[in-house]
């Protein structure tokens, strides 16, 4: 649906932070679903942990919050001058590792939306095994002027 060129027109967010390769479902407005390439040329991997590369959970959850965002900004009338801010996480649960080579699918459901405000719930899975979920709440406001 989404290569990795239509996503970088959509999030502000770029290498090494940029978590999200593809997006491969979307309903606008309800749910979406997106997958993470990971490899071991990920800088995190240099320090977590060299002989035992695990991808940190909060990496997780922050690729949960692109594909999340990605639902958020596409329609978004002059997303170039907003951002998306966490402000909260809530029941995050990490249930296994995530390693090089692995491909995570994480599916994002919009729960509730405000204004500026709004509250997603996610899944992220590997080979059809959950290894995270998380609530997650997100604000939207004026991108900093430079």
């Amino acid at each position: 649906m989404y290569g990795i060129n239509e996503i970088m027109k959509i999030l502000p967010h770029r290498y090494p932070f940029l978590l999200v390769d593809r997006i491969v479902e979307l309903e606008p407005d309800k749910r979406i679903v997106g997958l993470k390439n990971v490899t071991i040329n990920e800088q995190f991997f240099q320090g977590h942990f060299p002989e035992a590369p695990v991808m940190p959970g909060v990496l997780i959850i922050e690729s949960m919050a692109q594909v999340a965002g990605v639902l958020i900004y596409r329609n978004m009338p002059n997303r170039g001058s907003k951002l998306i801010y966490f402000t909260g996480i809530e029941n995050a649960k990490f249930r296994r590792p995530v390693v090089p080579g692995d491909q995570v699918r994480i599916e994002m459901e919009l729960l509730n939306r405000r204004s500026n405000f709004g509250k997603m719930a996610g899944r992220a899975t590997v080979e059809g095994k959950l290894v995270a979920e998380a609530t997650v709440l997100f604000a939207i406001a004026e991108r900093p002027a430079k």
